[in-house]
């Protein structure tokens, strides 16, 4: 990974806005008080929502926060890629490049945004403040392939089965400030196979329970699912647990602290341990 430093120009405070403040006071309260540092990455995900990015006087408030040296959360900020360190577009287009989606056509919405946007990288952004795009690896959504996810102050969203006229007109409603409706773009429902011609999976019973067997559930009466079955003497299966029926389980001896303590028959009884000898007199 290449090394991550903050952006030379900084603004000269950073504030929570009331709704972010909101959000900000659930994560602290998910923590005891002494393991406050805990919110650490929640609180820097939503001060990069509130302003796009995560700037050093934002880094100096959430240390305060979360009572934990500022160098300490410039290294969590620094090491995460999702976080900005830098002031990037309205909308954050984040290409995958990986086999799957450049097999299906990456390399053409990869142009779409060169021609659109321009350079790619997270500070390289458009003219108008709209955009900035980078490429990325594997975002998880393969048989869907090509996509991207577009990060906004809105969330993060996926729009699959792209092509590069659809990604031309899904950038032109972003610019205009249209809703754009996240997925995929042929109106399937996530990975369902729309060129299937035999349809799977619509039979009722395969949902309603219809199909389900009675069951038996130890210790549970007039539950409907039956009864418990009557408790019955295991019998002994093998010779071992007819033995230990007889004898009763063996138990496990200590093992021998010393080899003269090994080699000592199992028979052999403890010595006394001999009497002190009485001491002699001395004549004075």
């Amino acid at each position: 990974m290449s090394v991550r430093r903050l952006a030379a120009e900084q603004p000269e405070s950073f504030a929570f806005s009331k709704n972010s403040e909101d959000k900000v006071s659930f994560w602290m309260n998910k923590y005891p008080t002494e393991r406050r540092a805990s919110a650490v990455i929640p609180l820097l995900w939503l001060a990069q929502k509130q302003e796009g990015w995560v700037s050093e006087p934002a880094m100096r408030e959430i240390a305060t926060r979360c009572a934990m040296p500022y160098i300490r959360v410039y290294e969590v900020a620094t090491f995460y890629t999702m976080f900005n360190l830098e002031p990037v577009g309205e909308h954050l287009i984040q290409v995958c490049g990986t086999t799957p989606c450049w097999l299906r056509g990456a390399d053409d919405l990869k142009a779409v945004c060169e021609s659109r946007i321009g350079k790619k990288g997270r500070g390289n952004v458009s003219a108008d403040g709209k955009f900035s795009w980078e490429e990325v690896e594997c975002l998880g959504a393969c048989s869907n392939a090509p996509m991207v996810q577009i990060a906004n102050r809105d969330g993060d969203y996926y729009y699959e089965d792209l092509t590069a006229e659809a990604l031309e007109t899904i950038l032109d409603d972003l610019a205009a400030g249209k809703p754009v409706e996240q997925g995929p773009v042929t109106a399937r429902t996530a990975s369902e196979p729309f060129e299937a011609k035999v349809e799977t999976l619509v039979e009722a019973s395969l949902f309603d329970g219809s199909r389900a067997k009675p069951i038996t559930l130890p210790n549970i009466s007039g539950s409907g699912v039956g009864e418990p079955e009557p408790a019955t003497e295991k019998k002994p299966t093998d010779d071992r647990e007819k033995v230990q029926a007889k004898t009763g389980k063996a138990t496990a001896k200590p093992a021998p602290r010393s080899k003269k303590e090994a080699d000592k028959p199992e028979d052999a009884q403890p010595k006394k341990p001999a009497k002190p000898r009485a001491a002699k007199k001395t004549e004075g």
